[in-house]
């Protein structure tokens, strides 16, 4: 190919891939155009079949952080289909709220058929449901200390700013139908800006912004790695929807197919072992100093390394597992987690000396 032959090659491609850009700009101006269409019309109406079509077109890759397939297949077994991070993410909350969510699912099926039938207007995913679980326990009048209220748990002026009356006399926060309806354009609106569900659901509990700011601070938009950018409470969100999905859609008793599974090191299912790596460490090494530097969640270290501090203590060696792109992280800062930990020991240890001196402090 001759210089000049190169040249006209590589005006070629730029130009090619300068009309894909314009194309890609002009398609999201074209999809945010359409929710905003749909946010912007009358509460009682629903949108038309065109757009309701464009809107699935445009969500439906919404889940693709949490289902391998974007979304939940009732006919495949859960760990099958769930990302891998999930299933240590909710096993905690499982173990101590399984109980109530399996009440709560035997009287739900008219409240989730309700709210479905709202949400599939929209062109929403049914699994957007669940949030009002968590939300509110699907209660109409419940009330928070805040001042939310309603099933959708809206603030009276996130409330008012998608149609809902709030005053004197009145407050259609509690309005199942109107609320829904409510819900679902504010969940839109905030998908038209982070273009991901689980964003959306942290974004819902704890502001657009924060989500926002933990996107740019990490570098990325997948919720697993710009997870411990977001305050706690927000994350905890995310994990009430997933372990809420997931009692409400699978048939298996979540309390043997996590609480006994997943706590177990030898019975850690496949899609989880997969993902690992083994190192052998010795030394007095903390879990929550581990996870909290090398940025994994406490709950999913603790499950994939059960006992690890007790076999330290004891002067064994330990076959420490890490997700894989975990494993540099931890060979770059152990001194720093080998400092950590000891103070975190030491607390620990100033914490159980702490009872024994304030008796003996009554005693005198």
């Amino acid at each position: 190919m001759t210089k000049m032959k190169l040249i006209l090659f590589v005006l070629g491609v730029l130009a090619s891939f300068s009309v894909f850009a314009q194309n890609r700009d002009t398609t999201l101006i074209e999809e945010k155009s359409v929710i905003e269409e749909v946010i912007a019309s009358k509460d009682s109406v629903a949108p038309d079949k065109e757009k309701v079509s464009a809107i699935r077109e445009i969500t439906k890759y919404g889940f693709k952080d949490l289902f391998t397939d974007y979304s939940y297949n009732p006919a495949i077994p859960y760990s099958q289909q769930i990302n891998p991070y999930a299933e240590g993410y909710m096993a905690d909350y499982l173990q101590t709220h399984t109980a109530h969510l399996k009440n709560l699912k035997k009287s739900a099926t008219p409240y989730f058929n309700f709210i479905d039938g709202i949400l599939s207007q929209y062109g929403l995913p049914h699994e957007l449901k669940y949030l009002a679980v968590i939300e509110s326990d699907l209660k109409s009048h419940a009330l928070s200390s805040a001042g939310a209220r309603g099933p959708w748990q809206f603030m009276p002026s996130t409330a008012r700013n998608y149609g809902l009356r709030v005053g004197q006399g009145v407050d259609e926060r509690t309005d199942y139908e109107k609320s829904t309806r409510a819900a679902a354009k504010y969940l839109l609106n905030l998908y038209k800006d982070l273009n991901d569900w689980l964003l959306v659901i942290a974004a819902y509990n704890g502001g657009p912004g924060r989500v926002t700011a933990a996107i740019k601070k990490s570098g990325s938009t997948d919720f697993w790695k710009l997870q411990y950018y977001l305050p706690q409470e927000s994350r905890n969100h995310v994990k009430k929807f997933i372990a809420t999905h997931f009692v409400m859609e699978e048939n298996k008793d979540p309390e043997s197919f996590y609480a006994k599974e997943l706590n177990t090191e030898d019975n850690l299912p496949d899609s989880i072992k997969n993902m690992l790596s083994t190192i052998v460490i010795s030394g007095r090494y903390s879990a929550k100093a581990v996870a909290s530097v090398i940025e994994v969640e406490q709950d999913f270290f603790s499950m994939i390394n059960p006992k690890m501090e007790q076999v330290l203590a004891s002067g064994e060696e330990y076959n420490l597992r890490l997700p894989a792109d975990k494993v540099g992280v931890f060979e770059e800062r152990k001194n720093e987690i080998l400092n950590r930990s000891v103070q975190e020991l030491l607390n620990q240890a100033i914490e159980g000396a702490r009872p024994k001196y304030e008796r003996e402090k009554k005693k005198n």
